[in-house]
């Protein structure tokens, strides 16, 4: 039998192996000391689409589509009208994953040493699934730069996009067959989205899933269900469809009773791929009709350095965290998710190297109305800060997005009073111009940069 002087003995070594575990895990890993608790970090669903147009969806302004889903989902979280993401495909992709710009990241050809969101949120304690259009491989089986090697736990999906009419599949790292039915692609992935959180997910652990649609990319098609269904032609069928199947997954997500601690992100990777010039030389697409999204008031569409390049429509959905039926005029953009989950999450964002992104938590929970950033990058071809939109007078843009009507002039924008980006201020306000040139400068690397990257 222990005496009183044993127990207190017994109750000092606890103690000294608690404060040893405390310090060990706190000092010995400092990522504990940003961590919540599991009942505080959120799932995390992102729903992201390709080369939707800013206006495509009710809830941002169009009056041809319907899209209850999406408005709902709006009415439910906040909608946020200067979101941006990349002005292209592979860019978009590799931006969102590291918080990093593509110059830094690579776009289609990121390396395998670059640090995805997946990877770090795994350190916390999440389980992470990837369904549906990659990107950032070459398009390419290469395995140390596919889904599993960057930080993914499952993947199903195309590495590349459907430019030919046909995608191959890939389940893990092994080939899972191929398919010309552009048309079964959205109800596909939303059905192995449904699998992933009904079947295969650990119910004990947050997850992060990420969705990847291909449509609206080009070569479009919707299934039988939909086709001919809307006001919009064969877009409109799809954006109509994409609607309807993201319903399925959000309803999904209630009937698991994961609603109230999920935190949905819904976006697309650039703007809409409305150059007709290049839609003529387009194989395999149904012949007169028009499968370009709506880029509403924003000038041109994807791989533009204009805003229709890359300002995207974005809404967020946490309910009893991120506002109810709430719009945001803050400068938000792909790049802040990673700071942001790290902040969510409990995991903290690299240090060895430059991340781009902010963290946007005081934004999205509602307690900050400017947010974190006042700035943002276009690709090389300039940047915005605050109001203020400076290009360059040499862009790079795709070949199919010259930008013909553009001259060869330095440009200046106001985007509060004039968001198409009409008229040129460069010539009456030439000390803007020369800071904002400066900027540019500094972020593509050309002017030494301080530690961090430019908010």
């Amino acid at each position: 039998m222990l005496t009183k002087m044993d127990h207190d003995k017994v109750a000092g070594l606890s103690l000294n192996f608690c404060l040893a575990g405390l310090f060990a895990l706190t000092v010995l890993n400092p990522r504990v000391l940003h961590a919540q608790s599991d009942a505080d970090q959120p799932n995390i669903l992102i729903i992201f689409t390709d080369d939707q147009g800013y206006r495509d969806l009710g809830c941002f302004g169009s009056a041809l589509n319907q899209t209850p889903v999406m408005d709902q989902l709006a009415k439910d979280g906040t909608r946020f009208t200067n979101f941006y993401a990349q002005h292209v495909c592979g860019p978009s992709r590799s931006a969102l994953l590291t918080g990093r710009y593509p110059h830094r990241s690579k776009g289609w050809s990121m390396p395998s040493d670059e640090i995805t969101f997946a990877e770090l949120i795994r350190t916390a304690g999440y389980q992470t699934a990837c369904i549906g259009k990659w990107d950032v491989s070459n398009r390419k089986p290469i395995i140390d730069r596919m889904p599993n090697a960057q930080g993914f736990d499952y993947y199903f999906g195309t590495l590349g996009a459907n430019d030919g009419g046909q995608v191959r599949f890939h389940e893990n790292n092994r080939a899972a067959g191929e398919t010309n039915d552009m048309g079964s692609l959205t109800k596909l992935y939303t059905d192995k989205a449904i699998d992933y959180l009904k079947k295969r997910r650990d119910p004990k652990k947050p997850f992060l899933l990420y969705v990847a649609h291909t449509m609206m990319h080009t070569i479009i098609d919707a299934s039988p269900q939909f086709k001919g269904s809307s006001q919009g032609g064969l877009y409109g069928d799809v954006v109509e469809e994409f609607d309807f199947q993201t319903g399925r997954l959000l309803d999904t997500v209630d009937e698991l009773g994961l609603r109230g601690n999920t935190l949905v992100i819904y976006t697309t990777d650039n703007g809409p791929w409305n150059q007709p010039a290049y839609t003529s030389k387009k194989k395999g697409h149904p012949e007169g009709s028009i499968f370009w999204g709506d880029a509403g008031p924003l000038r041109d569409g994807k791989g533009s350095c204009y805003e229709a390049g890359s300002r995207a429509p974005c809404i967020v959905r946490w309910p009893g965290n991120v506002p109810a039926n709430h719009v945001s005029s803050a400068i938000m953009a792909t790049i802040d998710f990673m700071p942001t989950f790290a902040h969510l999450a409990g995991f903290k964002v690299p240090d060895d190297r430059i991340i781009d992104g902010v963290d946007q938590t005081e934004l999205l929970l509602g307690k900050s109305s400017t947010g974190a950033r006042q700035t943002y990058f276009y690709q090389g071809n300039g940047v915005r800060q605050g109001k203020w939109k400076y290009l360059i007078a040499k862009h790079q843009v795709p070949g199919y997005a010259k930008d013909n009507d553009r001259a060869e002039l330095e440009e200046l924008y106001d985007l509060e009073s004039d968001m198409g980006e009409t008229t040129n201020l460069a010539d009456k306000n030439p000390e803007k111009v020369n800071e904002l040139r400066a900027l540019t400068r500094k972020i593509q690397g050309l002017e030494p940069l301080q530690h961090g990257g430019i908010h």
